[in-house]
């Protein structure tokens, strides 16, 4: 396993508009002995109810919902360039169906008890604070509900305060 260090949130800097939508993440939930990686490229970072937070955005149809939706924790993972092609593995196949720690070539690694991917580059580790659905109901703007879910598979947003930052 690697050595990870602590990284105080106000010596982190980078584009958060590039980051997930560019880089992509890894949302794992679950325990350290089970748990399921989804990649991701929508969310945010920012500050609510006076905490640092992370915002992901699940569907309802993905399997890493139950796990998330089970715990009260998850990460938000960065992997280095060279572990791209997992990102793809995690964002295409169903743990449901597939064991996608073999198939991506990542190993579960895990602090204080929220799984994470051990090769990493920089890791979240989130309390879920809050789990809001979006729903046909919530759109101002009804073409976002006629271009993304025309299929009805919502998402539900989660809000993560930020309980610790690391990095390898």
């Amino acid at each position: 396993m690697h050595v990870f260090q602590p990284l105080p949130l106000d010596l982190i800097e980078i584009n958060p508009f590039q980051k997930l939508s560019k880089e992509w993440a890894i949302v794992t939930a679950g325990t350290k002995v089970e748990a399921n990686p989804m990649t991701v490229s929508w969310g945010g970072f920012g500050t609510f109810w006076g905490k640092s937070v992370l915002t992901i955005y699940v569907r309802e149809s993905r399997f890493t919902k139950e796990f998330i939706d089970k715990s009260d924790f998850f990460s938000v993972s960065f992997l280095p360039d060279d572990k791209r092609n997992a990102l793809s593995v995690c964002g295409s196949l169903s743990g449901k169906d597939n064991n996608k720690w073999e198939q991506s070539g990542l190993t579960l690694n895990s602090r204080l008890g929220i799984p994470f991917p051990d090769e990493s580059s920089l890791v979240y580790l989130c309390k879920k604070i809050a789990a809001v659905p979006i729903t046909a109901e919530t759109f101002m703007d009804k073409e976002i509900d006629k271009k993304f879910y025309a299929e009805g598979d919502y998402h539900t947003m989660y809000i993560g305060e930020i309980i610790d930052a690391m990095a390898r």
